[in-house]
């Protein structure tokens, strides 16, 4: 058989995109390919679940305005198939007198991107989040928290009623191009398509060479470690509670997410991961290694971040330092309300220069179109996402350029 689209990947991009894929093209023949035993393992299984709003985005951006959007349809798609979610708004504060400059720029950001946010007291934040520390702050009430997995997995289920085809545990090995289509070759099989469509979050790039293109950016891996509040402390945390971002680091430092599930999450850092699924300190791979290491852009970054970067090596060793980093917010916090939990893993796309993708990055092939970067919010957008990799596909297929998406 072959395949009229094959999407690799099963995170929530790739589900989305089949999905939209099998509702708009109901007779044609899509496969979902996936190299893990079951769909959202990696990226989206490990977020934090919050629906962004999109006021941290530069103004125009395809982040800016599928996170603004999405926020809006990501609700709706909850509501519509009773997926638990709630809209439970969120507060940025500034902590010191030096940061309040920042806050302004995050609420004229907020402002440009047409969103309702609203400058409030240390008085007014106490209302909404009565341990919090501040000199000022920010609510931003469009901010919301799901359960990706749950939102996977329904996008699965939406695209096996509409007749698409999943396999799991099918790890993709080479891409031969046959002209008008692509042969796949995985751990299980090979599979002819005419046109791919690769989703594969953290191997990405490398899905983009096996189909002998170019991506103009490495995927370098950066692990985000999170503590989880003791349940008895669970009440000093009513919402979300983010701090003003250090402009000079391309991370919005550590914060608190009330998960839907009512625990409490702090964190994340963001440390460099030595392999690209690399969730534990420990975890090592070579190949990812070497990768990173021999890559030009990780140093030009790593030289532009290094004290900052230190400081989040630094957190990542010692507990303390990491609850010093969460009692800005909340004085209250101490080492023993926090409990160990599971860390999860960013791909960011890198360039050449030193300098990390900020935007949404999709790659186009002969009858293909490669995702090369949708780290947060691409869970928030991926309907977004979805919708707009279908609208490209007749397009891709005669052009061969990369594109912001």
């Amino acid at each position: 058989m072959i395949y009229d689209y094959t999407v690799i990947g099963g995170g929530i991009v790739g589900l989305s995109t089949a999905m939209h894929l099998a509702q708009l093209y109901p007779h044609a023949r899509i496969l979902m390919l996936e190299k893990e035993a079951s769909p959202a393992l990696h990226q989206t299984g490990r977020n934090s679940g919050v629906i962004h709003s999109g006021i941290y985005y530069k103004p125009g951006s395809y982040k800016a305005r599928f996170a603004r959007t999405g926020s809006s349809s990501m609700v709706d798609f909850c509501r519509e198939h009773d997926i638990p979610h709630e809209v439970c708004g969120k507060v940025i504060v500034a902590t010191q007198e030096k940061q309040r400059q920042g806050l302004d720029n995050l609420f004229q950001r907020g402002q440009q991107n047409g969103l309702p946010v609203r400058k409030i007291s240390p008085q007014e934040l106490n209302e909404i989040e009565p341990h919090v520390r501040c000199v000022a702050g920010i609510h931003v009430p469009t901010t919301g928290i799901t359960n990706y997995r749950s939102v996977s997995k329904k996008y699965l289920e939406l695209f096996l009623e509409q007749g698409g085809q999943a396999m799991f545990e099918n790890e993709v090995r080479r891409i031969t191009d046959r002209g008008r289509t692509h042969l796949i070759e995985t751990t299980k099989g090979e599979f002819e398509t005419k046109f791919l469509i690769n989703c594969a979050g953290l191997h990405s790039d490398r899905v983009t060479r096996l189909a002998n293109k170019n991506p103009g950016v490495k995927i370098v891996p950066f692990r985000g470690e999170y503590y989880e509040l003791a349940p008895s402390k669970r009440h000093l945390v009513k919402t979300l509670i983010y701090p003003v971002p250090n402009p000079d680091f391309p991370f919005l430092g550590v914060h608190f997410t009330r998960m839907i599930d009512g625990s409490v999450h702090c964190g994340p850092n963001a440390v460099l991961a030595f392999k690209r699924e690399g969730y534990k300190k420990t975890d090592f791979n070579l190949r990812d290694f070497w990768e990173t290491m021999s890559y030009p852009g990780f140093w030009r970054l790593a030289g532009k971040n290094f004290g900052e970067g230190m400081k989040e090596i630094y957190r990542s060793l010692s507990k303390a330092a990491f609850v010093h980093s969460l009692q800005q917010l909340i004085p209250e916090v101490q080492a023993e309300d926090l409990l160990p939990c599971e860390a999860g893993v960013r791909a960011q796309a890198l360039l050449d220069n030193g300098k990390l993708v900020d935007d949404f990055l999709i790659v186009r092939g002969q009858n293909s179109l490669h995702v090369c970067n949708a780290p947060s919010p691409g869970a928030t957008a991926s309907l977004e996402i979805g919708r707009a990799i279908v609208a490209q596909i007749s397009e891709a297929s005669t052009k061969a350029t990369a594109v912001m998406v």
